[in-house]
């Protein structure tokens, strides 16, 4: 049994009943499901691995705990290893080997843990391939869009959330990390089958008009950043579990360096209202009263 889906531009299949059937349930992912055939060929591949063959950390580079689940992420002999072990739970464990396109799973096979587990696999099989998912909040206003960075309660769901509400046309795409691919066409975003608590699930892309750090204030500003202050915008918002390992960081590293350069960035001090939804609006797409009367 196996599904074939395509995420970022990039195609992947899921092998075995098991795996196949928690993602079946899962939401999220069927929109992201193709056929098979010549446009659709996988890149890298999840199967069901066996707990014998879970390879031991040499290097533990990333220690993480979150909702009552330890993480621990590392390169071992061969790849790279992750555990995830809730609390008085058995782990689930995701290995990969350099040598083929797989990522084998095994163990807890918990919905939520294995969402996440798929997510750092992806990560791990595109960051050589100018693909990095980003820690944000996706708004497409004009069939372009624009990523909200921020620290998590920051407000950038509630910032998209005031764009839905006051700019006609503006629709929300993901809502916690959406993938960025830069392509020779241009820098695209795309929907993914992680949006955290918002159920936004969407299998479309549009190109990246701008990128915006938001930050709360007492009164609305918004500024263009230079390339410097641009990457140290854009850099808390890529994966943590890959800042350690320096051949998965040097790809990412690489991808986030062609964003800066071609797409503008902006700090948005702000409060949660209308006037900073203008603001970041009229600066974003240069719409203004003015501007639309002409």
């Amino acid at each position: 049994m196996h599904n074939i889906y395509k995420v970022g531009g990039h195609c992947f299949k899921v092998s075995g009943s098991i795996l196949c059937s928690v993602l079946e349930r899962m939401a999220g992912f069927a929109p992201f499901e193709v056929a098979e055939g010549d446009y659709n060929v996988p890149e890298f591949f999840f199967m069901e691995g066996k707990s014998g063959n879970i390879p031991a950390f040499c290097e533990r580079q990333y220690v993480f705990a979150h909702e009552g689940v330890e993480g621990i992420f590392g390169c071992t002999a061969g790849g790279y290893l992750l555990r995830l072990s809730p609390v008085n739970e058995k782990s689930l464990f995701l290995w990969t080997d350099n040598e083929v396109n797989v990522c084998y799973l095994c163990g807890n096979w918990s919905a939520r843990l294995v969402r996440f587990a798929l997510w750092i696999g992806y990560g791990i099989q595109t960051a050589m391939s100018d693909t990095v998912a980003i820690h944000s909040s996706c708004i497409v206003y004009r069939q372009k869009a624009v990523l909200f960075l921020g620290e998590s309660g920051t407000g950038k769901s509630t910032h998209t959330r005031l764009w839905q509400k006051y700019r006609a046309g503006a629709v929300l795409l993901n809502d916690d990390s959406p993938v960025v691919h830069v392509e020779h066409t241009g820098i695209w975003v795309y929907g993914s089958p992680w949006s955290g608590k918002t159920p936004c699930y969407k299998a479309e892309r549009y190109e990246l008009a701008g990128c915006v750090r938001l930050s709360q204030e007492t009164s609305n500003r918004m500024v263009r950043l230079g390339i410097l202050r641009s990457y140290a915008a854009l850099h808390p918002s890529s994966p943590p579990e890959f800042a350690y390992d320096r051949r998965l960081y040097e790809g990412i590293g690489t991808t986030l360096g062609k964003i800066v350069s071609q797409v503008p960035f902006y700090h948005l001090a702000c409060l949660p209202d209308r006037e900073a939804v203008e603001l970041s609006c009229r600066t974003l797409f240069a719409e203004n009263d003015e501007a639309v009367a002409k």
